[in-house]
């Protein structure tokens, strides 16, 4: 009896863990997840994308950062305060026969922003919490289901993230106060924690500003800058002197390596 007390207890912890984590279930050692979870789906904005650059994780021109038209906005529950940004998931319609393409198979996108919830009463506010929700591109989307449908009933599941190059540093600022847009951010693809190192100091925890947005207070102009990166798997990768002495605020500078 004590054993199956104890198992029952490790169960009801583990539960609560997940529930509290919300559903952007964490990825295991690199591997897509097993189980597909259920969801809802829609798009906004027109063929051409302009209205989902941008965004609520700190990106900025999707194209030029190499995630084009293959992402999505996350609701509430799925966004986690901007901890999800750059996590990659794989969506299908399931069970809308009238709206789902046949044998249309899974679509691969990053999350690069968030969907708002709406608090006016309404049945249909799919991105308000306790919802889990993808607001697509309208490119994405229709690879899915015919445009005309709306919103249709999805399957998801967390997939490692695949990126072309090495992971980028965008650098914004002031000599007193200094941002980091962490991106292009391959394997889980959501980062977790950010130290930064001039070539004159020790390594200096930086804090999460907003989205993959990170900052520090400390003056390092005119040092050469190195990384480390550490993604919500725990895998953490160290970028040295990514940026040289002479950086300037405005510009990206790309690591040599990715997850």
């Amino acid at each position: 009896m004590a054993k199956f007390q104890n198992l029952f207890t490790w169960a009801v912890f583990i539960t609560l863990l997940v529930q509290a984590m919300g559903d952007v279930i964490p990825l295991a050692k690199g591997r897509a997840g097993k189980i597909w979870h259920d969801a809802h789906a829609t798009f906004y904005g027109d063929l051409s994308g302009g209205e989902t650059m941008q965004g609520a994780c700190g990106y900025g021109d999707l194209f030029q950062q190499g995630y084009g038209l293959e992402t999505a906005a996350l609701s509430t529950k799925l966004f986690k305060d901007g901890h999800a940004c750059g996590a990659c998931f794989q969506i299908r319609c399931v069970k809308d026969p009238q709206w789902c393409i046949p044998n249309a198979g899974a679509i691969t996108i990053t999350a690069t922003n968030f969907c708002p919830p709406n608090w006016i009463p309404a049945p249909d506010h799919w991105c308000n919490p306790p919802q889990r929700h993808f607001d697509l591109s309208m490119t994405m989307f229709t690879k899915l289901a015919q445009a005309k449908a709306g919103i249709i009933p999805v399957k998801y599941r967390r997939v490692p993230c695949q990126k072309r190059g090495g992971v980028k540093f965008e650098l914004k600022g002031n000599p007193y106060w200094l941002t980091a847009l962490v991106f292009n951010v391959g394997g889980a693809g959501d980062v977790a924690n950010v130290k930064i190192k001039g070539s004159s100091t020790d390594w200096l925890q930086m804090s999460r500003n907003w989205g993959q947005v990170w900052q520090t207070g400390s003056n390092i102009v005119g040092q050469s800058l190195s990384f480390l990166v550490t993604t919500s798997d725990g895998k953490t990768l160290r970028f040295d002197d990514v940026a040289p002495a002479n950086w300037q605020f405005g510009h990206t500078y790309e690591g040599r390596i990715n997850f």
